[in-house]
């Protein structure tokens, strides 16, 4: 199937991406593209390593004539967001992504595509690979589980590094420079519980799932008020109003992914089964109509199934579809000094019992830090109230932007030279690995860039070609241009 994406231009960064997307390389489970890595920097006779936090560093000397130039860091991380459709059989650690071309796009079947950041990776091997490029001392840096936590930015060390810039390529929009993205904070609930017996007589049992929902980067598509498949799914159980027991309950999947598709079962009356069915009914309308031109494909169903023996003690249920339903989630601020630009966030992933426990993952984003914090606060005081724990970790600073940066005002002349306009010069809610990277390396200039990516983290991800082509153009002629060391 990926056959037909090595017809595409430019060859040697479609040749790479059509490989790199037969690797399996979820978040944790890198190996097999680590070692593509490095075999490809054995057969060139690139310097290569490996560090300790599984990040992978090559160096490709500089080409005659340009090493005045200051050194280029080209940055990309190695894992890939595995979502798929409910109805696609796929295993992300031995599978190949079936990838294609759509017309003017390249998408996969069912699943990620992992562009992100699959064509940042196959980019920076274009360049290694090809030796009539123009540039400096050229260093790439390939981080590892960065989707899942940044691991690989976390535990850069210090002296790895010599280049003067470092150029990220993440980003999802063509014609952007990124000088700036969110810090980010994880928030943790557990709450506990004894399961006890389902009433024998005189319930019905439902399997109730909210699907159908676009989903999609939590960091991104955040401002687009999309629908959160866990929110609605227990603002629906409280909105019922008649008695509503729950047995389990599985919503969401990554962290870092607004959730798609939910799902619980439950026990309802009998004598109410009718009415609660009408009920379901008409919240799919509500919603629907709620995120119209947002969502179309939104589906709230109820479908009768097996009574379980056990269940989530109705006092706990309770607290929990409050907790749920009152806790904040989605665009809490938006900046007042970037237009359109989403300050600060929650995103309430996932939300799954196992049998003894309810556990609940927030992602808070803030350009402000103070405010990630006080959202934090605030989501753990509302489960607390619940008689949850709440524990707040991963927290990682964002990148604040430098608009007298030298490289910013190198680029944004080699666009306008390439394509006769300057790029937009923005920040991103998203977290990008350049603010922990910038703490390691202080002096670091930095600018992250990339390709047209729409629907990150969904199975509708997809990579625009043409702009494929303008973003490695771009990068090339950047090389080229790069400022003569002082």
């Amino acid at each position: 199937m990926n056959s037909n994406i090595c017809k595409l231009s430019p060859a040697l960064v479609w040749k790479h991406f059509a490989e790199i997307v037969e690797i399996p390389r979820p978040s944790h489970h890198e190996e097999r593209i680590r070692k593509y890595i490095t075999d490809f920097a054995a057969s060139k006779g690139l310097e290569c390593s490996v560090d300790d936090a599984c990040n992978v560093y090559v160096r490709k000397a500089a080409t005659p004539g340009m090493e005045d130039r200051k050194g280029i860091v080209l940055q990309a991380h190695l894992d890939m967001v595995p979502q798929k459709n409910n109805d696609k059989v796929f295993d992300f650690e031995k599978d190949a992504i079936q990838a294609y071309v759509d017309g003017e796009w390249v998408t996969a079947d069912g699943t990620t595509l992992g562009a992100d950041n699959g064509i940042g990776v196959a980019s920076i091997l274009a360049v290694l690979e090809d030796d009539t490029i123009e540039h400096g001392p050229i260093e790439a840096l390939f981080t590892a589980t960065e989707e899942t936590g940044m691991d690989g930015a976390f535990g850069l060390k210090g002296g790895l590094l010599k280049g003067d810039i470092l150029l990220n390529l993440d980003s999802e929009t063509e014609g952007e420079l990124y000088v700036g993205c969110a810090g980010g904070l994880d928030a943790n609930i557990r709450l506990p519980y004894n399961e006890v017996p389902t009433p024998e007589k005189g319930y019905k049992a439902y399997r109730v799932d909210v699907k159908g929902l676009k989903g999609g980067h939590s960091g991104i598509q955040i401002v687009c008020q999309r629908a959160n498949s866990n929110r609605l799914l227990f603002r629906l159980l409280r909105h019922f109003g008649g008695e509503v027991l729950l047995c389990s309950v599985d919503g969401g999947g990554l962290r870092n992914a607004i959730p798609r598709e939910s799902t619980a079962t439950i026990l309802v009356r009998e004598a109410d089964a009718g009415r609660f069915e009408k009920v379901v009914a008409e919240f799919e309308k509500t919603v629907r109509d709620e995120f119209s031109g947002i969502e179309e494909g939104i589906s709230v169903t109820a479908t009768a199934a097996e009574r379980p023996e056990r269940m989530i003690p109705e006092d706990v249920a309770a607290r929990l579809v409050k907790a749920v339903v009152g806790a904040p989630d989605g665009v809490d601020k938006m900046s007042v000094e970037m237009e359109g630009l989403v300050q600060t966030s929650s995103n309430m992933a996932r939300v799954v019992s196992d049998g003894s426990c309810v556990k609940i993952q927030c992602l808070l984003r803030s350009s402000v830090a103070s405010e990630k914090h006080a959202l934090g606060e605030a989501i753990s005081g509302v489960f607390e109230l619940a008689g949850a724990t709440c524990e707040l970790t991963g927290d990682y600073d964002g990148w604040k932007p430098d608009m007298n940066s030298p490289i910013l005002h190198a680029m944004l002349a080699s666009y306008e030279d390439l394509f006769g306009r300057k790029p937009a010069v923005t920040a991103i809610h998203a977290g990008l690995e350049c603010g922990i990277i910038g703490g390691t390396y202080p002096n670091l200039d930095m600018i992250s860039f990339g390709p047209t990516i729409c629907y990150p983290h969904s199975p509708d991800e997809k990579v625009s070609i043409e702009s494929v082509d303008k973003f490695y153009r771009f990068l090339l002629h950047t090389l080229r241009n790069a400022p003569r060391k002082q």
